[in-house]
């Protein structure tokens, strides 16, 4: 196995950080600096990065329903509430999310240790979509759904959606927006943009991952089906 997809398969950070790491000289084979990611390593062989030893460990994914209120990163400097404290006390490996949902935004979130992947589900190359469920303070105008479905063009460049859709059985204020932008607070922005409020937003899928029966605050482990179907969606 390479150097840096070991690194990456440990947990530790992604490839192409990994990559980095190397060749700065801060990664060390069997006590030797090596500064060439595509070297060679197995299990057998001692790594340390900066000073500290790297062993390859099992990979967990993770959905959570989050909550409102909660912050999707690892820590916050603030002593707010974060994803990680929704976990129980059982899962003692360092996991991290994937993507952001804003401290406002319910709904699915994926965590992993799982550097590698998380690396390409971020990556705009491979259009991972994502699905939200917006309630707007009133009725979407038929001409604003079309600005969105054209493209909106934002301070930081052109968005367009995959689809838009009132949901059956509910009011013009309750919209499903699908697309494959990343950006921060994209779907709020969009609507802001034509002069909508969005009351609530909730993720309900994540490329093809779905949070159905899944209670709100609740997680579990991603199925061997559903981790295939992930992966083979990239």
């Amino acid at each position: 196995m390479q150097l840096n997809k070991f690194l990456a398969h440990s947990g530790l950070c992604s490839r192409r950080n990994a990559a980095l790491l190397i060749k700065e000289g801060r990664v060390k084979v069997n006590g030797k600096t090596v500064i060439e990611p595509g070297y060679p390593v197995t299990e057998k062989d001692s790594v340390t990065a900066n000073g500290k030893k790297v062993t390859i460990e099992s990979k967990l994914y993770i959905i959570i329903n989050k909550p409102k209120g909660y912050i999707a990163t690892v820590s916050d400097d603030k002593g707010r509430q974060t994803v990680l404290d929704l976990l129980s006390d059982n899962i003692k490996k360092r996991v991290y999310p994937v993507g952001r949902l804003d401290r406002d935004t319910t709904g699915l979130l994926l965590l992993t240790n799982d550097g590698e992947l998380t690396q390409h589900l971020a990556h705009p190359k491979y259009q991972v979509q994502k699905t939200y469920v917006a309630l707007l303070d009133r009725e979407l105008e038929s001409d604003d759904m079309l600005k969105i479905k054209t493209g909106i063009r934002l301070s930081d460049g052109l968005v367009k959606v995959d689809s838009i859709n009132f949901l059956p059985h509910k009011g013009r204020n309750h919209v499903s927006v699908s697309l494959h932008s990343g950006k921060y607070r994209i779907i709020r922005r969009l609507f802001e943009s034509v002069g909508y409020a969005v009351i609530s937003l909730d993720r309900i899928k994540f490329a093809s991952i779905t949070k159905s029966g899944l209670q709100r605050g609740m997680w579990r482990f991603l199925t061997i089906g559903e981790l295939k179907k992930l992966k083979g969606d990239l």
